[in-house]
């Protein structure tokens, strides 16, 4: 639908940090078609082959959950872009749009496996292998601003060690968390306080959690992929979803849904992850140069869905042709929403694996250090 406004967006927006101008760089002249080949770091240089001028080269394969002009999808073509200029080509990504193999969960599979190197992974669909990934679907448990989730994520040792380890021991490496913006409802009908989700079927990811948390409101919940999303809100399979604004617009599940709740009941994170094996096995100097850009990314990727969110509201609102009736909850609707999913803490430490609740502890604890509350 916006595209060409997306890729105006995109360009105002990094004018000042994009080191790159062109689109599609980085590794698109290969399409082997071959799903697993040798490029997960199954060889001492991480891939590499060698290049005319005697030194390595790599061609690496970055998976993303979102479409060109989405926030995953730019993110990781702008780390691509940034790599293959620091190494002056030595090094080619191509970054996949999501459905190139498969849903959410194959994805994860092929990182595990080394088909790709490189996926931006939600924790919502790996809910059910790493439970403590679960801790992000916590209702109103992040701070309240996003700069302050940005700190949170970029600092938090709860994360950054104790989760990421354990996803680790999965076959997946975690190199940073990100958000991409607060997390909105929109549905067939308004959705103001808990008791207008009675009888009410909500799209939700692969988490246990996630969908106890909206049979806390009284919701029904069916687990689906982003790829069936569109054609059952349309037809009415399901009645209603959450996602970031500027997905909600670029995905035009508002054309048809006719209501849409600011609720802010959620961040939605992401997880820039690797292969372990590919990542171990790269040379020093790729490896450094690797760290660094994953580094630059955490203010550039903030940016980002700073920009994506408010311009794309802005869209919504203004949308005749499907107009969007848009409610944004008073401090008293979100407190009715917030007591119902306090109890979620405690499910998420009995539920969410042996090492949740030590997470959690840790991460409500960085919470108030950043927040004062």
């Amino acid at each position: 639908m916006k595209k060409g406004r997306l890729k105006w967006l995109f360009g105002t927006m990094l004018s000042s940090s994009l080191i790159l101008a062109a689109c599609g760089g980085g590794g698109t002249q290969e399409e082997t078609g071959d799903s697993g080949g040798e490029s997960g770091g199954s060889s001492d240089s991480g891939g590499g082959e060698e290049a005319a001028g005697g030194e390595e080269s790599y061609e690496w394969r970055f998976i993303t959950e979102e479409s060109k002009g989405q926030m995953q999808y730019e993110y990781a073509q702008e780390f691509a872009d940034r790599l293959a200029e620091k190494s002056d080509g030595q090094i080619s990504i191509e970054v996949l749009e999501f459905g190139g193999l498969g849903t959410e969960v194959d994805q994860v599979a092929q990182l595990q496996s080394g088909a790709v190197e490189m996926a931006i992974i939600s924790p919502g669909f790996t809910g059910t292998m790493v439970e403590e990934g679960q801790v992000f679907a916590l209702q109103f448990l992040l701070p309240d601003n996003q700069e302050d989730v940005h700190e949170l994520l970029e600092s938090s040792e709860a994360l950054n060690e104790d989760l990421a380890g354990l996803y680790e021991e999965q076959n997946i490496m975690p190199l940073s968390f990100f958000t991409e913006g607060f997390m909105q409802w929109t549905g067939s009908r308004k959705l103001a306080e808990p008791s207008d989700f009675e009888g009410f079927t909500m799209r939700t990811q692969d988490s246990p959690l996630i969908r106890q948390s909206y049979e806390q409101y009284g919701a029904d919940s069916t687990v689906m992929s982003a790829g069936d999303l569109y054609t059952s809100l349309q037809n009415g399979a399901v009645d209603g979803q959450e996602n970031p604004i500027f997905f909600i617009a670029d995905s035009s599940y508002h054309e048809v849904q006719d209501h849409m709740t600011i609720s802010n009941h959620n961040s939605y994170v992401a997880m820039m992850t690797v292969n372990p094996t590919f990542y171990n096995d790269l040379p020093e100097d790729i490896q450094s140069m690797f760290d660094e850009t994953v580094e630059e990314m955490r203010d550039v990727g903030f940016e980002l869905q700073d920009n994506l969110n408010s311009e794309l509201l802005s869209d919504i609102e203004n949308n005749e042709d499907t107009p969007t009736e848009i409610t944004e909850l008073t401090s008293e609707q979100r407190d009715a929403f917030r007591e119902l999913a306090l109890p979620m803490r405690e499910f998420y430490r009995e539920n969410g694996g042996a090492e949740a609740g030590a997470i959690l502890d840790k991460l409500e604890s960085e919470i108030e250090d950043i927040t004062g509350s």
